[in-house]
């Protein structure tokens, strides 16, 4: 058998890598143990989030299928931080788990391009620094062009409850041995991470009249610029809260919780398990539950916020002391799952190893955690797999246009010694990078690159055209301001002049669209038609504009330390100014741009200014 690409795992990571290469043209074969755990939902039942529904846009406008999968899947939406400004909105949608993996297996199965094998990957066929193919436990040696790993929590993954250590990559199916051994071998830097997953429970024994429910939005976006069709109706999420009695039984059983023997492994500082918010955050007397639906057909649910992993009776304990928990009966415990990682800064940024030639890392075998961060990273090892295959130059993602972008600017120059998790703050534009505008900002490059097809282009320019008609109409034509410098509640900033233009109206803090419409039938009639989308999109960039002009003022200088490569024959030591953790960092590293170099910790100003100077001269 040969292919152009092999994809080891067939989770969100693997899935998005199989959807890109196969639209660039490539043939695709995904290796996972069980086609029936083909995009599976291992923790809670969810898409997006804050930062993280920010990604799952941008997987949408760059042709990936995760938003499409969640909106079809979806159980309830929101749109969460909308007290915050714009560029905090995050989407986000409860999901029907089983459907969410099903729909996953299905849309792949209609590719013609794309081939399936159940076995698991024991060895990589290497020939001169170059991966060829792989060795998997049936026996078989299958070449290729192009190797991506999408591994997941199974490169020597160990499930742990309590005293009960078992190998295994999620609970009921094994891990995977062989590959980290041989990876280390050829020269790979490796280390271990943990992360928790909360136990799920069956829904029947609950009392839902002593939670907060929480209901999904009346009319939910979803994640795709697609017009998806969306449920005709959600189901609820309850919110309950842990209390000191149950405090007290966690906290009284620490000696037991294997997350806290010594061992190498590292846990996520950002999601923590409830015996960590305990003990981080003692003078809490209780800790915020969200009770999960798992899907249209179950009762079963996920109690996020109580990841655990306790022996199973003390589990049971704790939990049924919880508010609306009293009679839970756990279907499946909370566990902890060890695993193999390694170190992104031994990647290029297009996520292929420095090390061997056309052999790729994605997903959690680079050190993150999420659904959705593993997923961008399956599209742009997808991406840059099939353009090396067709001899294309690299794609590589700014921090500067998306998300993506600074998750891999950040894995490829920092030293991840914790799960890596997106969120809002780790974007410095992300005025810019609002999940509403995913598909202005990145369709035009998914076309280029074969990933969105002419049709669904058009429809972008066509919907920025619609933008622009809106702003121009806002710019030209003014108004008497009487009614608003007369109502107090309207206006409560210094009164306007006579008349003035509905741009300068809007941009006044307390002012929107909706309270101009109710006073200037005129204004209603232009924008009734057009699609509610392109307003939203008008009104905040034209509400903001002072905001967004100057952060493309720093966005354009740091295109331009994006634009100035490092030559690969360049000697670090022969650089007498930098500093000696500069030139160590930078030659372990190697970044590509000073852009990269500038993400670096250890690379200070001084360094970069220095370097800089030197490139030049060269």
């Amino acid at each position: 058998m040969q292919y152009d690409i092999i994809i080891v795992g067939g989770g969100h990571s693997g899935c998005e890598a199989a959807v890109a290469a196969s639209k660039i043209g490539c043939s695709v074969l995904l290796i996972t143990m069980k086609v029936t755990s083909i995009g599976q939902m291992s923790c809670n039942p969810a898409m997006g989030g804050v930062g993280k529904g920010q990604i799952v846009r941008e997987i949408d406008a760059m042709g990936g299928m995760s938003g499409i999968i969640a909106d079809k899947s979806m159980l309830q939406f929101r749109m969460l931080n909308k007290s915050k400004g714009p560029a905090m909105w995050s989407p986000r949608t409860q999901n029907d788990r089983a459907m969410f993996s099903q729909l996953w297996r299905n849309e792949l199965e209609k590719n013609l391009a794309i081939d399936f094998w159940q076995d698991s990957v024991t060895e990589l066929i290497i020939k001169n620094k170059k991966v060829c193919g792989v060795k998997t436990q049936l026996g078989l040696s299958i070449s290729s062009k192009s190797v991506i790993l999408t591994t997941g929590t199974f490169l020597g993954g160990a499930i742990r409850i309590g005293q009960n250590t078992f190998s295994s990559g999620r609970i009921g199916e094994n891990s995977s041995l062989g590959l980290t051994k041989q990876l280390i071998d050829l020269g790979f830097c490796s280390s271990r991470l943990h992360t928790g997953t909360s136990p799920r429970v069956d829904g029947r024994s609950l009392d839902y009249s002593k939670m907060e429910t929480q209901i999904g939005e009346e009319n939910p976006e979803g994640f795709s610029f697609f017009n998806i069709v969306k449920p005709k109706k959600q189901l609820p999420c309850y919110i309950t809260y842990t209390n000191p009695e149950v405090h007290d039984i966690i906290r009284n059983n620490i000696d037991k919780s294997p997350t806290y023997q010594i061992d190498n492994r590292v846990g996520p500082r950002y999601c923590p398990g409830i015996l960590e918010k305990i003990i981080r955050f003692s003078e809490k007397d209780r800790h915020q539950i969200f009770v999960e639906p798992e899907g249209w057909l179950t009762s079963e649910v996920y109690v996020n916020g109580f990841s655990i992993s306790l022996p199973y009776e003390i589990q049971l304990k704790a939990i049924r002391k919880i508010p609306g928990f009293e009679n839970a009966k756990i279907t499946q415990p909370g566990y902890d799952i060890a695993y193999d990682y390694f170190f992104a800064t031994q990647l290029k940024r297009t996520l292929e190893t420095k090390l061997i030639q056309n052999l790729y890392f994605a997903g959690q075998i680079n050190g993150t955690t999420g659904y959705e961060e593993a997923a961008c990273q399956g599209l742009v090892a997808g991406i840059n797999a099939s353009r090396k295959i067709k001899n294309l130059s690299p794609f590589i993602f700014s921090r500067t246009d998306s998300y993506i972008g600074v998750l891999v600017d950040d894995l490829t120059s920092k030293e991840i010694r914790e799960p890596y998790r997106m969120f809002t703050s780790r974007a410095e534009f992300r005025l810019i990078l609002r999940n509403d505008n995913a598909d202005l900002r990145l369709s035009a490059k998914a076309y280029e690159l074969g990933l969105i097809s002419k049709e669904r282009y058009d429809l972008v320019i066509e919907k920025k055209q619609k933008i622009d008609s809106i702003e121009h109409f806002f710019k030209e034509k003014t108004i008497s301001v009487k009614i608003f410098n007369s109502e107090a509640s309207l206006m409560d900033t210094a009164p306007l002049r006579d008349r003035s233009s509905l741009f300068s109206i809007l941009q006044r803090p307390e002012m929107s669209i909706e309270k101009i419409n109710k006073h200037f039938p005129e204004v209603k009639s232009f924008l009734n038609q057009m699609p509610n989308e392109c307003i939203s999109q008008a009104e905040i960039q034209m509400k903001y504009r002072f905001y967004i002009e100057r952060e493309k003022i720093l966005v354009d200088k740091v295109k331009k330390m994006e634009n100035l490569k490092i030559p690969n024959s360049i000697d670090y030591k022969k650089i007498k100014a930098l500093s000696s953790e500069a030139i160590e960092k930078l030659l372990k590293i190697k970044p590509e741009t000073i852009g990269h170099a500038k993400m670096i910790d250890g690379v200070s100003a001084s360094d970069l200014s220095i370097l800089t100077l030197f490139i030049e001269k060269s």
